[in-house]
């Protein structure tokens, strides 16, 4: 599958994808894109996916017509998505055109100490 990471998406997810073709919007030259613009510019050129890590994506574009799926990440915060890939692998083998996944990550827990002996 072809898979466009939005700016604001942890490069690392490109790790978790390898067995896509993973393109950044940097690589592209499309950083200054709106997210409109942004869209319309993966679907001319075959994208069928855009992972991104802005919320408000889904509420600000009608997805109806659209040929690209969009997986959108909770969290942009590596350490969280990196433990969990099976995660964004879910979500990427589900997404289906002119739809959008939400992608929630449990929070890593701080290890602690065993309290010390009296």
């Amino acid at each position: 599958m072809r898979i466009l990471l939005d700016h604001n998406t942890p490069l690392g997810v490109h790790r978790i994808l390898a067995n896509h073709d993973v393109q950044t919007a940097a690589q592209m030259g499309w950083t200054a894109l709106s997210n409109s613009n942004l869209l319309n510019a993966a679907e001319r050129v075959g994208f069928e996916m855009l992972i991104t890590c802005d919320q408000n994506m889904a509420f600000q574009q009608n997805l109806v017509a659209r040929r690209i799926a969009i997986v959108v990440l909770m969290t942009n915060r590596w350490n969280d998505i990196r433990v969990q890939p099976q995660t964004v692998n879910h979500a990427v083998n589900n997404a289906m055109p002119g739809t959008v996944i939400t992608v929630r990550f449990s929070p890593r827990r701080a290890l602690r100490s065993p309290p010390e002996p009296p």
